[in-house]
């Protein structure tokens, strides 16, 4: 905890008045430039990766990315991305997974699990996750192999229950959103995105295409 308090005490004194224009204006309201949904993961800071200030990006964070149906449970995740589309009319949705997640782990080895029944009942959202990769990937043994694999595929799958929330629906009918697909290595700072065309994770610099502008199938492996 006191090293939380030493961050304050040094952003108050550094940061704040380095930047206080920057925070001043932001008195007048938020428009940021895209919804970032990405896994609760402390190794993750979304600012930082995107390089983006305050006020630029609207986050929200859930164990695994994972983006409950609509209607599954009208809480802060599906309240979070109707605001993020109809309020503040984001023109881009990113989720975003990453190497070695814990959720992703949970899914595959159910036992871990086993004593949180809060994480066990939220993982069933990415029940489709866990039978895409059961049951079209049992060639692929090797764990490490088979967790990218997963937090690639949930990647997608989330992608899809990101379409069933009716603001998210209209605003791909009229034009007005797209969304991506990304897989954050944590460990060297490469970030992949879904290329519909090629079917796979790419290095983001070599994917132009939105998830939202075609269909999908499984990728190669």
């Amino acid at each position: 905890m006191q090293k939380l308090v030493q961050g304050i005490h040094r952003f108050q004194s550094e940061q704040f008045s380095k930047d206080q224009k920057l925070f001043e204006t932001l008195v007048d309201g938020q428009h940021p430039l895209a919804l970032f949904i990405t896994c609760s993961d402390s190794r993750i800071d979304p600012n930082r990766l995107t390089q983006t200030k305050p006020g630029e990006l609207f986050i929200q964070r859930t164990a695994g990315n994972i983006v409950p149906p609509y209607g599954s449970i009208l809480g802060g995740e599906a309240a979070t991305i109707e605001y993020a589309v109809a309020a503040l009319k984001v023109r881009d949705i990113i989720i975003c997974g990453h190497s070695h997640c814990g959720a992703m782990a949970g899914l595959l080895t159910p036992e871990m699990v086993e004593s949180m029944p809060a994480v066990k009942a939220y993982l069933q959202h990415a029940e489709a996750t866990r039978r895409i990769v059961e049951e079209n990937y049992t060639h692929l043994t090797d764990p490490a192999k088979r967790l990218t694999l997963t937090v690639e595929e949930n990647v997608l799958v989330q992608l899809e229950s990101l379409r069933t929330h009716p603001a998210v629906a209209a605003a791909i009918g009229r034009g007005d959103l797209k969304l991506h697909g990304w897989v954050y290595k944590f460990e060297t700072g490469d970030v992949f995105a879904f290329d519909p065309d090629q079917n796979q994770f790419l290095p983001l610099q070599d994917v132009t295409s939105p998830v939202s502008e075609k269909q999908r199938t499984l990728p190669p492996i």
